[in-house]
């Protein structure tokens, strides 16, 4: 076998492993913002978290207007 038909050879296959890797690279980068934009704002306005806490804020919220209201004036 020719040495420098076998360079050639590698150096070819080298390029298309590198154009492959460069697309994955890319299709990952766009799953992984996608993802992220999508569980980033849920309902419109709140992450999960945050909905949590905006929950737990207003169940306090009615709990003492409830018992405000039910006070004798």
């Amino acid at each position: 076998m020719d040495l420098s038909r076998a360079l050639q050879e590698l150096y070819a296959e080298k390029q298309r492993l590198e154009h492959s890797i460069a697309l994955l690279e890319e299709l990952e980068q766009r799953s992984v913002a996608k993802s992220r934009s999508r569980n980033a704002v849920v309902d419109g306005r709140y992450e999960s978290e945050e909905r949590l806490e905006v929950s737990a804020r207003m169940r306090t919220y009615w709990a003492s207007r409830r018992h405000q209201n039910s006070a004798p004036a």
